[in-house]
């Protein structure tokens, strides 16, 4: 019986020895390389029915808003103002709690969260949101949510790196309250919002990636973030919700019977009931056209979502196939360009939710004429104050107009 050798083409060889070369990244020359990179499929609503119905800003209204206090605040993360007034206060870039204290005083240091906090290693000014800040963010600590207790007047702190920490109303030293929960330590804290009964509901955003390395986080699209729940008088932690993609933003609601819940990888808000007959369960409430991050409640109930957008066609792609993901984010390309391939050139958008998850409004910069990457909307005043985590500014709108 005659013997027969599969013979593979020149081509076909050199394509398969280019794809294994892909895939095992040898020399880790992609923007995955050196980590345990192992996309999944994520759960995103289709794109078609999100963007088709969305009620789009077309007037492109925050292209008239105005930027505050430019290369004086570095990454405003979140915003807080306290029970006098002042503020804003700001967790920055460089690890510190900053307030305003008005034109003459201008910026003052309120808080920082580590004692390891110095000027001469955490200070890089407007380098601060850049990758120059990265080696010294686990050290120095990165403020992100902010929340006062309006009956103390402490002002609560989700750090990235040191968990959850409280500074009373004068400032100073904070003091760590949370590094771990269940035995596993809290790798990510990113936001946090406090219950009348005095627990702290907050995020812990990956049990895999901490901040530096949050864009894993996307990519991977893995679940692995929980919601916590601090108890003020057994100084316990406990687990409330897990197996989470990207948890980012918690706001209660005004009459505190349910909170709010950005993930981010997933694209959508959703509602964790505390009270009634359905307590303890998880509903959505709003699929979006992009990455949400925090949420505030304003003083009729209503709810501002800050929104990096938007979603592509391409990435509906990467979604639903996780080996095109493991594929492609393994060439040997800078992640800038990977993404601006992909179509991924985001702009700011800020939408209103009624109680029921209801759109009230939407807006937006398309172009991004003033507003990039925002990360919090809080309405004090007559005035919406918009954070960022990765621009050197606070941007302001009028609202209502």
């Amino acid at each position: 019986m005659e013997k027969r050798t599969l013979q593979l083409s020149p081509f076909l060889s050199v394509i398969i020895l280019i794809l294994g070369f892909i895939v095992t990244d040898p020399f880790e020359l992609s923007p995955v390389g050196g980590h345990d990179f192992r996309p999944v499929k994520n759960e995103v609503a289709p794109y078609s029915e999100v963007m088709d119905s969305w009620p789009w800003d077309n007037a492109s209204r925050l292209g008239l808003g105005h930027l505050e206090f430019e290369n004086d605040v570095f990454g405003p993360e979140s915003l807080e103002f306290d029970n006098q007034g002042r503020g804003p206060y700001a967790g920055l870039a460089d690890g510190r709690i900053a307030r305003w204290m008005g034109q003459s005083l201008g910026w003052e240091t309120f808080a920082v969260v580590t004692p390891n906090w110095s000027e001469k290693a955490c200070s890089r000014g407007v380098d601060s949101t850049t990758h120059k800040q990265w080696k010294s963010e686990s050290k120095c600590g990165r403020p992100l949510g902010l929340r006062f207790n309006r009956k103390t007047g402490d002002l609560y702190i989700a750090d990235a790196y040191h968990g959850l920490l409280v500074v009373g109303p004068n400032g100073g030293l904070a003091t760590p309250l949370a590094n771990c929960a269940n035995g596993k330590p809290i790798l990510f804290a990113n936001d946090l919002d406090i219950h009348r009964n005095g627990s702290i509901f907050f995020t812990d955003t990956s049990s895999r990636y901490n901040r530096v390395n949050h864009f894993f986080i996307l990519l991977e699209g893995e679940a692995t973030g929980r919601l916590l729940r601090y108890d003020i008088p057994t100084k316990t932690t406990h687990v409330v919700l897990e197996g989470l993609s990207f948890p980012n933003g918690v706001q209660l609601s005004k009459d505190q019977s349910f909170l709010l819940l950005t993930e981010t990888t997933n694209c959508r808000i959703l509602k964790y009931i505390l009270e009634g007959p359905k307590r303890g369960t998880l509903e959505l409430v709003l699929n979006l056209p992009g990455f949400p991050d925090n949420i505030r409640i304003n003083d009729k109930g209503k709810f501002w979502v800050a929104i990096d957008c938007c979603r592509t066609s391409v990435q509906e792609v990467f979604v639903s196939n996780p080996w095109i993901r493991n594929l492609y984010f393994r060439l040997p390309i800078p992640m800038r360009y990977l993404a601006r391939m992909a179509g991924m050139r985001m702009h700011t958008m800020i939408v209103l939710l009624n109680e029921d998850g209801k759109i009230v409004d939407s807006l937006e910069d398309k172009k991004g004429e003033v507003m990039k990457l925002v990360s919090e909307v809080k309405e004090f005043k007559g005035k919406l104050w918009i954070g960022t985590v990765a621009n050197n500014y606070i941007a302001t709108f009028p609202y209502p107009v």
